[in-house]
């Protein structure tokens, strides 16, 4: 069973990851002023994305080896759980990324700020994915 602890740790840092994200990153972040604000933003979060999306994707790939191994739906429900961060991320997260480079390459736009709280709001669904995750792959190792 060492796939199915494997898909667990996995969601488990994703869901650590994600909610660092919004429960340090995230009032730092906006405790700067606008230009280092944007400035911190557009590097964390390119490589918080890739990073998490690929511990969502090994996590999903090892819960469905699990589901293979046992034959327990509950795997393949985690696994799913766990791919759902990349369909939440492309048609959520992503295009308001796009609108907030665009704010932030005008130089002192004052919809940079709002548009990160509002993308930090978006970024809770990120954590809320990964818990449940880590959850239902705690309920098919029980």
């Amino acid at each position: 069973m060492f796939v199915g602890l494997l898909a667990l740790t996995l969601a488990a840092v994703y869901a650590g990851a994600a909610l660092y994200n919004n429960l340090v990153e995230q009032p730092a972040r906006l405790s700067l002023d606008d230009d280092a604000m944007m400035a911190e933003w557009k590097p964390s979060d390119r490589r918080g994305f890739a990073f998490m999306g690929a511990v969502a994707l090994l996590s999903a790939i090892c819960g469905v080896a699990a589901f293979h191994d046992t034959l327990d739906v509950r795997w393949l429900a985690g696994a799913i759980v766990a791919i759902a961060s990349w369909p939440y991320a492309f048609f959520v997260i992503v295009p308001f990324n796009n609108r907030l480079l665009a704010a932030g390459a005008a130089k002192g736009s004052p919809d940079a700020r709002l548009l990160i709280r509002d993308w930090g709001v978006l970024a809770w669904g990120l954590s809320a994915i990964g818990v449940v995750a880590t959850g239902t792959f705690l309920w098919a190792l029980a």
